[in-house]
């Protein structure tokens, strides 16, 4: 399995509304609950209505479609990961799922999985 990293570093955020969300940037991730409005983005998109965010993520894409029936891919691959005291924050969507992890721990995220037998693609 490949996992492709984006030359992006992420933000993760919590904003007062999605209008000055840009739905057409390359990465964007929301999610909505009665609690909070959230939003994953490229730390140069985030917008100037958020109330607080975290910076300095990194993300691996799971390379392909994920068919709905497969179990345990993402579980395997943050296993690795948290075996080496590496947190994660994670994001699925329709088609895949993505791992975030601080940059200060990428190049130690990256060795794990490549020892694991992961490829790894730098884009």
């Amino acid at each position: 399995m490949e996992l492709l990293c984006p030359n992006t570093e992420f933000s993760v955020c919590t904003v007062r509304d999605y209008s000055m969300v840009d739905l057409d940037a390359e990465y964007c991730f929301i999610g909505k609950t009665p609690e909070e409005k959230s939003l994953v983005c490229a730390a140069e998109a985030v917008p100037s209505n958020v109330l607080a965010r975290e910076d300095g993520w990194k993300c691996l894409k799971i390379s392909g479609v994920l068919d709905f029936g497969l179990v345990g891919i993402l579980s395997k691959l943050t296993g690795v990961l948290a075996n080496c005291g590496i947190p994660v924050f994670a994001v699925s969507t329709f088609m895949t799922d993505y791992i975030f992890v601080k940059k200060e721990n990428f190049q130690k995220a990256v060795g794990a999985l490549q020892q694991s037998g992961y490829e790894i693609i730098m884009r």
